[in-house]
């Protein structure tokens, strides 16, 4: 190939991925795109009480701990629409839009906190739930998260026909759960779940409107002309810092996550390797990863404390060299949890039942197939001698019998043959041995059939 045939298809191939990836065939105008969003951003009237219903569903999904209830309350939040707004203002230079969206969005924040705050204070139930908890540390991944579904979010609003990717991105996105999670920390002074749900509500909505601010610039959508061309370079340069300032914190929240998650693996591998005993069994094990601290509790025969510090001094090469491992054998420290250890001693025991039951079943179910084949070659043996006297008159004798031959090539195979014995009163001529044979063999269901007549 040349090079001119190779620049050829390489231009072909750039003119193939083009026309698949190009954002502009289907993309609306201009004027659409801006009486969309612009349509979106009021928070008022319906919009303000649609809100409020859906602070209180996804309250009580969280607060019954229900996922499907969430997601139902994330689907009719009209939260998506101040936000989009924040990010179009800025990528067309737009202040006096910039400026009423991120009051409507305020609004519709306070709103949110105030309704889920008063649920919280009248509901009896004040327990925190895993739907609500997840709500309370956010990371990274929340991030790209919010990024991403911004993207797909800003990417359907700009095309000519409406699509359902905006629902999906409030799900994904998960504006209304954090918001809900920060009421609960009012109302029950759990400050920490209030500053984390409310800054993951922060990283949601920043980068939503990060990611309407870029698409918008990428299409070219037309711009608002400043006096002072400045202002534009300094909004720009403000938005990047709030990305900035917005993502540091949850990158750093992250490094700690993986770092506890790598912490607890190499620790339970450690535990599991080095303290397996014959007589003493691990009961529980308690692993804190900010204080690198391992907990282990022994039951069963005492092991010499010589031994316990060897197996410390092992730890450099489980990957845990600066955790403090402290083990306490027979309830020698009150810090075991009892109600764990039952509950460890009760699986334990169930499933050694379940085991046994199911070893039980087993050989139950080979002892009935067992005397069922038994049964059966009984039978054969009964049936199989009467239908050959009444077929065959000239018999006047018949025995039944089996035999089994190993297979030479697999000893662990072996094949089974019936052999019949008959004595008659009169000569079988060749072809009634025929229609014997070939009757027995339909019979028990078996092409292994000898044949011996007396």
């Amino acid at each position: 190939m040349t090079n001119l045939e190779e620049h050829r298809t390489w231009l072909h191939v750039k003119e193939i991925i083009r026309e698949r990836l190009s954002l502009m065939d289907d993309k609306a105008d201009d004027d659409l795109i801006d009486e969309r969003i612009r349509g979106d951003i009021h928070m008022k009237g319906s919009n303000l009480w649609i809100l409020m219903f859906a602070i209180f569903v996804a309250s009580i999904g969280l607060n019954v701990n229900s996922t499907a209830v969430i997601i139902g309350a994330m689907l009719i939040s009209p939260l998506m629409g101040p936000i989009m707004g924040i990010g179009y203002g800025a990528g067309i230079n737009d202040f006096a839009l910039l400026r009423r969206a991120f009051k409507n969005l305020a609004i519709a924040t306070f709103i949110g906190l105030l309704t889920s705050t008063l649920y919280f204070l009248i509901s009896p139930l004040d327990t925190a739930q895993s739907e609500l908890l997840a709500r309370t540390t956010p990371t990274v991944w929340d991030v790209l998260i919010g990024l991403f579904g911004g993207l797909a979010g800003i990417v359907a609003v700009t095309r000519k026909e409406k699509t359902n990717v905006i629902p999906g991105v409030a799900i994904a996105t998960a504006l209304m759960p954090p918001l809900c999670t920060a009421g609960f920390g009012l109302a029950t002074g759990h400050w920490n779940y209030f500053f984390g749900a409310f800054y993951l509500y922060t990283i949601n909505f920043v980068f939503i409107a990060l990611s309407a601010f870029l698409i918008v610039r990428v299409f070219h959508i037309a711009e608002k002309k400043y006096v002072d061309p400045q202002i534009a370079k300094r909004a720009q340069r403000y938005i990047i810092a709030v990305a900035i300032a917005t993502m540091l914190p949850s990158s750093y929240l992250a490094y700690q996550l993986v770092k506890e998650e790598v912490f607890k693996a190499k620790a339970t591998a450690f535990v599991n390797e080095n303290l397996n005993f014959a007589n003493t069994n691990v009961a529980q094990v308690k692993i804190n990863p900010k204080t690198y601290e391992i907990k282990v509790f022994l039951i069963g025969a005492h092991i010499p404390q010589e031994k316990l510090n060897d197996i410390s001094l092992r730890m450099a090469q489980g990957g845990v060299k600066n955790a403090q491992l402290k083990i306490y054998q027979n309830g020698e420290s009150g810090n075991i949890d009892i109600s764990t250890l039952k509950a460890n001693i009760v699986t334990d025991l169930y499933q050694n039942a379940q085991t046994k039951l199911e070893v039980k079943d087993h050989e139950i179910a080979q002892l009935k197939e067992s005397i069922q084949a038994t049964s059966i070659h009984k039978k054969l043996h009964i049936e199989i001698p009467d239908e050959l006297q009444t077929l065959f008159p000239k018999i006047t004798k018949c025995i039944l019998s089996e035999t089994y031959t190993l297979n030479p090539s697999d000893q662990n195979l072996s094949s089974k043959h019936f052999i019949l014995n008959i004595e008659t009163k009169g000569h079988l001529s060749k072809t009634e041995r025929e229609v014997i044979e070939k009757w027995l063999k339909k019979r028990t269901k078996n092409d292994n059939v000898v044949l011996f007549v007396d």
